[in-house]
């Protein structure tokens, strides 16, 4: 037995589990857009990411929330779909998916919609009673780690928390400012009630100033920043601005008087004291939240979120539009997982702003870990359906791979067609290309018209695998049918290790077939 004899035998049998390959590629694929597994797995992910364990991912609070997560509308709009009649064959495959999503996989609760609901503009999720709810029948098969975390975070309302809080702060230190001014001014007023009435008039209208220019001043400034027309910085700055004006119109009509200094002198040390480095106040006044006292707001029922609450009702804030998108108890998973990070964005910012950033790289991060774990179990699943694939595909197909060996070895007129237009495919794309398989795939369809490959249940193939005739009447070799399925057990396997494996590996023994040639024609010369 020749080597050139060994390495025919060898490539008719790889490039005939190139064919299968080709095929078991296309109906995997086939089955995961019906069954929408990458979407499904996706999904699944996240919820694992979330829980924080793959066991908790099936709590319903979880999965809840999760579905909130794809009711954003950044995630919405990364999940793309056709419409009227062009989006017929998708419904196709949505009543497809439905039916077989009955089955829960993996032990896993079975739900009448694995991607939830569709949220309207109201904000109601229509619930599973509801006779007019919208069911999501597909979601995104791919999430940037950047939207994932934009999402969350705006999900979870972190922006407007962080608002809200220093709002909160910011009041606080506007009616302790004015308390304080108040304090000084009506001292004065005491001190200056029995002793003239010029002065006694100068104090009252000192006050009344204070009430037009200070006090009506700082809640404007308080109400433009409730708005989000100003900043913390250029609010403060305001206020500082707003107390210079009282003190210059203080300054230009102040009696000659002791008292009267007295209360001048303690204004304009209130000012330096407050605003000549606001932020030395704003940081002293924690008027700027830190991003971890945020995430414990989240924790509904944490003695954070209890105060802040308590806080909002002392200054008639409505608290029910601030925390009106965690009505429902968060998991304390998700409180877990964000305080964590939030502590170590925490100690790489300087400010709140900052640490929010941080804190959104910190989710990108573990969003991406998450996903590269994930990938190797959708592999590896993926790998498991492939080998079934195969195994059903060379039982169907009756590929026994050592009834293949046996037939490449006897029939030189088959070997030598499979060689020769396996040699030919490999030519025509450069050797070990086996990045355009859709080419590739293409001449084998053509391939597959010209030449009979040594499978299929006809009478020639079972007489040499079974020693069966018709005439037999069913006796056949048990010893033979075992090693046929075990010839079957052998393709199965081969088939599933994919096609741009067995092209690479086709393109290769054709190499050294040709080197052979090449060196042999040269030795006669």
């Amino acid at each position: 037995m020749s080597l050139a004899f060994i390495l025919d035998i060898t490539i008719g049998l790889i490039f005939i589990y190139l064919i299968f390959s080709l095929l078991a590629s296309e109906i995997q694929e086939m089955i995961s857009t019906v069954l929408q597994w990458r979407a499904v797995h996706l999904k699944k992910s996240i919820e694992i990411l979330v829980a924080g364990d793959a066991e908790e991912s099936d709590d319903d609070r979880i999965i809840n929330f999760v579905n909130e997560l794809y009711n954003h509308p950044l995630i919405k709009a990364i999940n793309q779909e056709s419409k009227g009649i062009s989006n017929l064959p998708r419904r196709f495959t949505w009543l497809l998916s439905s039916l077989l999503g009955q089955v829960p996989l993996s032990g896993g609760k079975k739900k009448k919609s694995f991607f939830g609901y569709v949220q309207y503009q109201k904000g109601n999720i229509k619930d599973n009673n509801s006779q007019s709810h919208s069911i999501k029948h597909s979601a995104p098969s791919y999430m940037s780690a950047d939207t994932f975390a934009t999402t969350l975070i705006e999900t979870l309302g972190i922006p407007e928390l962080v608002h809200k809080l220093t709002e909160s702060r910011l009041i606080n230190f506007k009616d302790e400012q004015l308390q304080e001014i108040q304090n000084i001014l009506l001292k004065f007023h005491t001190q200056v009630n029995s002793i003239d009435d010029h002065i006694t008039q100068f104090s009252v209208n000192i006050y009344q100033e204070f009430t037009e220019v200070v006090e009506k001043s700082f809640t404007e400034i308080i109400d433009d920043f409730c708005k989000q027309k100003a900043d913390l910085l250029i609010s403060m700055n305001r206020m500082a601005q707003s107390l210079d004006k009282y003190i210059y119109i203080f300054q230009e009509d102040i009696p000659d008087e002791f008292f009267a200094g007295k209360a001048l002198q303690k204004l304009r040390f209130l000012r330096g004291d407050m605003f000549n480095d606001i932020e030395k106040t704003i940081s002293l006044k924690g008027l700027r939240p830190h991003i971890n006292e945020v995430v414990q707001l989240i924790n509904i029922g944490s003695e954070v979120h209890q105060g802040l609450l308590k806080e909002f009702q002392n200054q008639n804030i409505e608290a029910d539009q601030t925390f009106g998108k965690l009505r429902v108890k968060l998991p304390q998973s998700v409180i877990k997982n964000m305080a964590s990070l939030a502590k170590r964005a925490e100690t790489k910012a300087q400010n709140t702003q900052e640490a929010i950033y941080i804190l959104q790289q910190e989710l990108q991060e573990t969003f991406n870990q998450s996903m590269e774990r994930s990938a190797g179990v959708y592999k590896r699943n993926a790998k498991g359906v492939a080998i079934l694939i195969g195994f059903s595909m060379a039982v169907i197909a009756n590929a026994d791979a050592f009834h293949i060996v046996n037939r490449l070895s006897k029939d030189s007129a088959v070997r030598i067609a499979i060689v020769n237009n396996a040699g030919q495919i490999v030519k025509n794309n450069n050797l070990n290309a086996s990045g355009n398989l859709a080419e590739v795939k293409k001449q084998t369809e053509d391939v597959l018209a010209t030449i009979l490959l040594p499978i299929g249940w006809n009478a020639i193939n079972l007489k040499q695998q079974l020693d069966w005739e018709p005439s037999k009447q069913g006796h056949f070799s048990v010893q033979k049918f075992l090693t046929m399925i075990f010839g079957w057990f052998v393709s199965g396997i081969a088939i599933a290790m994919g096609a741009p494996f067995w092209f690479d590996l086709l393109g290769k023994f054709v190499n050294v077939r040709n080197t052979g040639k090449a060196n042999t024609s040269a030795a006669k010369k």
